[in-house]
């Protein structure tokens, strides 16, 4: 049975009940299916339409006939209440959905960032937000002595107060010193500044690594922040950048262990949000090697175009619909 079926066969008695006792708690029952007919977007037609079908279809004296019409009065009254009770309700949804989207697009502008320019190395990153604010950050940044810094963050909630902590983070790191990259100290300082400022219902997990372009090394430290893979060329293998620490936030006085690797031609340092890893499919967590696999089937196009086509790859098997903010970074020394 579908609905209109159901709704003549309610309505039919309702109008059957009422003429029986006029009992005023049918009329009530009129009321609540006006609702359900608003939500299957039935118009005030098709109900008048309906009453004149049913009145016809029996027996009725002139008397019942008139107090039907207090059944169909009390209908449309209610349709009419409920009718602009939801237009209210679409007004201020499209109201919201607009600051919304003007709040994303000021996101957009506030976290903006550039991409560094290597000679033997590149950087490709892509950042997509399931929803419409982005609970995703990451940002570049060089020093004087050509040293590239790399921060990936994500916190863990949704929505505009995702993003406002998001924005705070990259304000934060703006008021840095450039010629202190050191990863450690730089997740101590923002450490602080969400202790003293981020709701204590909200964690931001972090990984900041600073690049050096003379000695091809990669340091870095996390806070709570899973660092990724790093791909040895030589060997062609990938294996899981080890990193522990505490998410930023928690305790004031927080110390960050730094990491280190060497980057050989070809080698790659792989930093991701939690939303890549944890992709998921109609038969649950993706495996680490349907992350790997589509990296290795690119390995040879700039560091850009892989980003682009692990996210289209992946985007696929979750059949185009993200649950979750996907932020990849790839670092590669050139060969």
């Amino acid at each position: 049975m579908d609905f209109w079926d159901t709704v003549e066969s309610k309505y039919k008695d309702i109008i059957k009940r009422y003429l029986l006792d006029k009992d005023e708690r049918v009329l009530y029952q009129g009321q609540k299916l006006s609702r359900k007919l608003i939500e299957h977007h039935i118009g005030p037609e098709e109900i008048v339409s309906l009453h004149k079908t049913i009145l016809m279809e029996g027996d009725h004296s002139s008397k019942q006939l008139l107090d039907s019409f207090d059944v169909l009065l009390e209908v449309m009254m209610a349709y009419g209440l409920a009718y602009r009770e939801h237009q209210s309700l679409r007004t201020e949804q499209m109201a919201l959905k607009n600051e919304i989207e003007v709040a994303a697009s000021m996101q957009q502008t506030l976290l903006r960032t550039s991409i560094p320019q290597m000679e033997e190395a590149e950087i490709g990153a892509i950042s997509v937000p399931a929803r419409q604010m982005n609970g995703d950050y990451f940002h570049f940044v060089m020093d004087d002595e050509q040293n590239v810094g790399i921060a990936i963050a994500d916190v863990i909630g949704k929505g505009i107060p995702a993003a406002l902590s998001m924005s705070m983070i990259k304000y934060a790191m703006d008021s840095l010193h450039e010629d202190q990259l050191r990863p450690g100290a730089i997740l101590r300082s923002l450490n602080r500044v969400v202790e003293r400022n981020v709701d204590p219902s909200m964690f931001i997990t972090m990984c900041f690594g600073v690049y050096d372009q003379q000695e091809y090394t990669f340091r870095y430290s996390t806070a709570g922040h899973e660092p990724g893979f790093f791909y040895n060329a030589k060997n062609r293998e990938f294996k899981e950048l080890e990193g522990k620490g505490l998410l930023l936030g928690i305790e004031k006085n927080t110390e960050y262990r730094e990491y280190q690797i060497a980057l050989e031609p070809g080698d790659m340092v792989i930093l991701l949000s939690d939303g890549v890893t944890e992709c998921r499919t109609d038969e649950g967590f993706i495996e680490r090697e349907r992350l790997t696999d589509p990296i290795h089937k690119y390995i040879d196009l700039p560091a850009q175009e892989i980003v682009i086509n692990v996210y289209k790859e992946l985007e696929r098997l979750q059949e185009f619909e993200l649950r979750d903010d996907f932020t990849l970074i790839i670092l590669k020394r050139d060969i």
